[in-house]
């Protein structure tokens, strides 16, 4: 059986559909056994569909400049 850092490791995998076949079936086996491991891969997932629920507008480059000189000028 995988450890609880590996199961961590591959639910962050998973979440973003980069696990392999052997893997997902590992940590399935790990999650049956291990609850806690079990809540971390739900909380994983829940956070993973608010971020992509959030909408968040990332500064462009030159939005940045713009920014770090006003910063620079007070």
């Amino acid at each position: 059986m995988i450890s609880c850092k590996e199961a961590a490791f591959i639910s962050s995998k998973n979440q973003y559909r980069e696990a392999n076949l052997k893997e997902r079936i590992q940590l399935w086996m790990h999650l049956l056994a291990c609850k806690a491991c079990a809540a971390f891969a739900r909380r994983n997932k829940q956070l993973t569909q608010l971020c992509k629920e959030a909408s968040v507008k990332m500064l462009s480059p030159e939005e940045k400049k713009e920014m770090k000189a006003l910063i620079e000028q007070s």
